[in-house]
């Protein structure tokens, strides 16, 4: 009986003691992506929500698909973020029937924010790429592809359009597409299911 008492024991603490180094993990990695000041109106990735816009979550949730996160909309952008510290997982916008013009004004709105991209692909995705210390060039990008090499990529802005960006759209082609942006870290969403 002893045994099983002392076995018992042994691993509630083997769990707490993981929970503990995943818990300082995950604080080491938010600090991290707070630090490359990623931040899209007003929301920063990685921080913690200010009272103004925990007021703004509370008025304007959202069914959130974790039990260990929140979402809500603040006019046009949705956030996600973590109950428990009620810091910043996701950010993104989602636009339905854009216009060709519509979708050009916010990725240079995007540029003005992030700068040159990392990756342009097909006229309809545009990535921004970061490691811990900063953003990845699109030269860097491409040096890496090539002697294959990974990157350490932290955190990322995702925009990906249904129709092109700036090569004309032709008279077959849909003359409005959905269109969004994403703003995360793959690193911190390891750590929550279904966010």
């Amino acid at each position: 009986m002893q045994k099983k008492m002392v076995c018992r024991i042994c691993v509630v603490v083997v769990f707490l003691m993981s929970s503990l180094a995943q818990a300082n993990d995950l604080n080491s990695l938010f600090d991290q992506v707070e630090k490359l000041k990623i931040e899209r109106h007003g929301y920063i990735l990685g921080a913690a929500l200010n009272q103004e816009q925990m007021k703004i979550a509370a008025s304007n949730p959202i069914e959130a698909n974790s039990s260990d996160t929140f979402k809500f909309k603040d006019k046009n952008v949705n956030v996600v973020a973590q109950k428990t510290s009620n810091r910043v997982l996701i950010i993104y916008e989602q636009f339905e029937d854009a216009t060709q013009q519509e979708i050009q004004n916010l990725v240079g709105n995007l540029y003005m924010n992030f700068d040159d991209p990392t990756v342009l692909s097909h006229d309809k995705v545009v990535y921004w790429a970061y490691t811990k210390k900063e953003k990845i060039t699109s030269i860097e990008f491409d040096t890496a592809r090539q002697n294959r090499k990974k990157l350490d990529i932290l955190a990322t802005v995702k925009f990906i359009s249904d129709i092109n960006i700036m090569q004309k759209v032709k008279g077959s082609e849909p003359v409005t597409g959905q269109v969004y942006y994403i703003i995360s870290s793959d690193s911190i969403l390891k750590f929550f299911k279904d966010t």
